[in-house]
C-alpha cells in the first residue's frame, strides 16, 4: 500500500489519542506507529520530536480550540475579566469532555507523578499568558516590582485554580457534570470576589484623607 504523501500535525494528533484509547498505551516506537497509519516516519518529525510531545501538543489544541470559539461571540468581546474567565472554563471544559477518555488517560498515565504537569506544560505557558491579557484588576501600588509580583501571584493561583478544577471534573459522576459547572461558577465569583479591589482602594483613600486631615490640623 503506497504511504500518504500528506500528512498534517493534526493528523499524528488524530492517529495519537485513537492508538492509546485502544491499547491503553504509547505505541512502541516512532516506526511501528507510523507505518501502523501509513505515512513515512520522517513526517512524524516534522510535526514532533516524541510521543510526549503530543501529549502536550493535545492540551494546547484544546486551549486553542477554547479561544477561538471565544473570538467568535461577539458578547465575549463586551465582557469584563470575571464573566470572560467563566466563558473560558465552561468552553474549555467542553472541550474536555468531547474528549474525556483521552483526558482521563492523560492523566492516569501519571497519576501520582510530576509528569502530570509536564504534560501540561503548554496549556499552563498559554493559559498564563491569557489570564494576563484579561486585565485583572489589582492594587495600584505605583511600584513596578511589587505590581509584578502582584500579576504573577495572579497567574499562578488561577493555574492552581484550574488545575484543581480539572479534577473535581476528573471526578465529577453527576449528570452533565452539572457539579463540575456549579463549582467553577462559585470557585471563579470567589476568586474575584476575594480580589475585588474596591473595597480595599476605599479604605486607603479614606487612610490618605485622615492623614492629610491630621496634617492639616497640626
Amino acid at each position: 500500500m503506497a504511504k500518504k504523501k500528506v500528512i498534517s500535525a493534526k493528523d499524528i494528533i488524530t492517529f495519537y489519542m485513537d492508538y492509546v484509547l485502544e491499547h491503553n498505551e504509547h505505541p512502541k516506537s516512532v516506526y511501528a506507529f507510523a507505518k501502523a497509519n501509513n505515512f513515512e516516519e520522517s513526517l512524524f518529525y516534522t510535526h514532533f520530536g516524541s510521543f510526549e510531545a503530543i501529549e502536550k501538543h493535545v492540551f494546547k489544541v484544546f486551549f486553542e480550540n477554547t479561544i477561538t470559539v471565544l473570538e467568535k461571540n461577539e458578547d465575549y468581546k463586551t465582557y469584563d475579566s470575571r464573566n470572560k474567565l467563566l466563558a473560558f472554563y465552561f468552553t474549555f471544559f467542553e472541550n474536555l469532555t468531547a474528549n474525556r477518555s483521552y483526558v482521563v488517560y492523560a492523566f492516569n498515565k501519571h497519576k501520582n507523578s510530576l509528569k502530570n504537569l509536564d504534560v501540561l506544560s503548554e496549556l499552563k505557558r498559554h493559559f498564563s499568558k491569557y489570564i494576563d491579557q484579561l486585565g485583572i484588576e489589582t492594587l495600584d501600588i505605583k511600584q513596578a516590582q511589587i505590581e509584578k509580583l502582584q500579576n504573577k501571584a495572579i497567574s499562578e493561583s488561577a493555574w492552581i485554580q484550574l488545575l484543581v478544577t480539572m479534577k473535581f471534573w476528573m471526578d465529577d459522576t453527576s449528570a452533565s457534570f452539572e457539579k463540575t459547572d456549579i463549582f467553577i461558577e462559585k470557585s471563579i465569583n470567589t476568586s474575584f470576589d476575594i480580589l475585588n479591589v474596591a473595597p480595599i482602594k476605599s479604605v486607603i483613600d479614606f487612610g490618605k484623607f485622615l492623614f492629610k486631615e491630621k496634617m492639616h490640623m497640626n
